[in-house]
């Protein structure tokens, strides 16, 4: 295995633990990182990308972002149920005005990129 692959495969092990983590504990992005796990993995082991892509759990939500983008309902509304109290948070124990500022713009960018996400279309039988 070349060294680039290498740090792809633990890059890939790394965000999928933290999207393990992430189905458990509130307050870590379940999404985002089993995302960038299947690219770390398309880049370094197939084997891992196409268990990911098999897995029962994970497997119809990268396929989803793949084939179009689109993130479904339940996912869009859990990070946006975990984003706003955890940025609120932050803005409320922070004291430099800007970045509670910065906070705010990026808690609502990251919200509408979301809501912007399509819906997964269905299954023709």
């Amino acid at each position: 295995m070349k060294i680039k692959q290498a740090v792809y495969f633990v890059l890939g092990l790394l965000f999928l633990g933290v999207g393990i983590v992430g189905t458990i504990l509130p307050g870590v992005p379940t999404t985002p990182c089993v995302l960038a796990s299947a690219w770390f993995f398309s880049k370094s082991s197939k084997r891992m990308e196409n268990w990911l892509l098999n897995h029962k759990v994970f497997g119809k939500l990268i396929k989803d972002w793949r084939a179009n983008g689109s993130i479904s309902k339940t996912a869009k509304r859990n990070a946006i149920l975990v984003i706003i109290p955890t940025f609120a948070l932050s803005i409320y124990f922070i004291s430099i005005a800007e970045l509670k500022i910065l906070l705010a713009i990026f808690c609502v960018l990251l919200c509408g990129f979301l809501l912007s996400r399509p819906l997964p279309t269905p299954l023709k039988a």
